[in-house]
């Protein structure tokens, strides 16, 4: 079987650690380049333990990354970077897997909205992927089931770890200003909140925060429902739309984030009905950096090319 090269440009970041680790362990794949430019030149190795191979980070003009001869291309860097890497890819005419971890395009109808769970029936080989946003594939997922007989906006009040704020110095990922702290942001307008009720048409309000942990989400919806349920019914709708995902683990138990960190799939559970059974509370817990990005990047990649789409991803049981 012949092997896929992929190259990640913005490989310092903790999610391009993740990816690096990932694609290092998978069967078919290899780094074929990956970029930094505060690392340029640097060896791979002495950064990531997971990779051994002698690859070096490089920093590459734009119009140079389609001349390096990757099967896929993996765009993991800040919202607002992207669209110039894709254009230089159009203007060689070379056509690599595009794969964009910011939001740069998960607005745009020419690319492929890649959480597999809910959209993977949409892809038609499209080589243009937009990776999901790591708070909105948790509460997509946990509101996903219920989509047909909700009543009103659904409110997410979330919780993540401060490796969500990534790498550039501010205050959410300030571990002296987080410590015995949460820290509140971008309360109305964010721009999940924005991606999920597009994906799901339906209004979803979302209230985001920081916490002291490093990874991990913990995500509350409140669902306000057009008829009444039992929790065996509830149970019964999540546990059908989610037979057969291995990384989609139903429980009727509140998830912990504690429990969920370095682990790739997500964890639904907590599931709390009204007495009138109108309003349901739906508790999501996530590894940001993994389920949240690298992982479901990877999910991504091996559907777009044709492999099993567990491929180098290790699955664990539901407890």
């Amino acid at each position: 079987m012949s092997t896929l090269r992929v190259g990640l440009v913005g490989a310092r970041g903790h999610t391009g650690a993740e990816l690096i680790r990932l694609i290092a362990a998978h069967p078919r794949l290899e780094l074929a380049f990956v970029t930094s430019r505060e690392w340029d030149g640097q060896r791979l190795a002495d950064h990531n333990a997971a990779y051994t191979g002698q690859l070096r980070y490089s920093n590459p003009a734009h119009e140079d990354l389609p001349t390096l001869g990757a099967d896929v291309v993996l765009l993991a860097l800040p919202n607002g970077k992207a669209s110039a890497i894709v254009q230089a890819f159009d203007a060689a005419g070379v056509d690599p897997i595009l794969i964009d971890l910011s939001a740069d395009y998960r607005f745009d109808p020419g690319w492929y909205y890649g959480l597999p769970e809910l959209t993977r029936h949409d892809y038609a080989g499209q080589r243009r992927i937009s990776n999901p946003g790591c708070y909105a594939t948790a509460m997509q997922l946990a509101i996903a089931p219920m989509r047909t007989v909700l009543d009103g906006p659904v409110q997410c009040f979330g919780v993540s770890g401060y490796s969500g704020a990534g790498t550039t110095p501010s205050d959410k990922n300030n571990v002296e200003l987080l410590r015995d702290n949460l820290m509140p942001y971008a309360l109305t307008g964010h721009i999940h909140e924005r991606e999920v009720s597009k994906q799901l048409g339906h209004s979803v309000e979302f209230m985001p925060h920081v916490a002291p942990h490093f990874r991990g989400i913990t995500l509350t919806a409140n669902l306000h429902l057009s008829i009444a349920f039992d929790l065996d019914e509830v149970l019964a709708r999540y546990r059908n739309r989610y037979a057969g995902e291995p990384l989609v683990h139903v429980q009727e138990a509140a998830p912990w984030v504690s429990r969920i960190a370095g682990r790739h799939h997500v964890e639904i559970g907590g599931f709390t009905l009204s007495g009138d059974g109108r309003r349901l509370v739906v508790v999501a817990t996530e590894d940001n950096l993994l389920k949240g990005a690298a992982t479901q990047a990877v999910q991504n990649i091996n559907l777009a090319c044709g492999l099993d789409e567990m491929t180098g991803i290790p699955l664990e049981h539901a407890a």
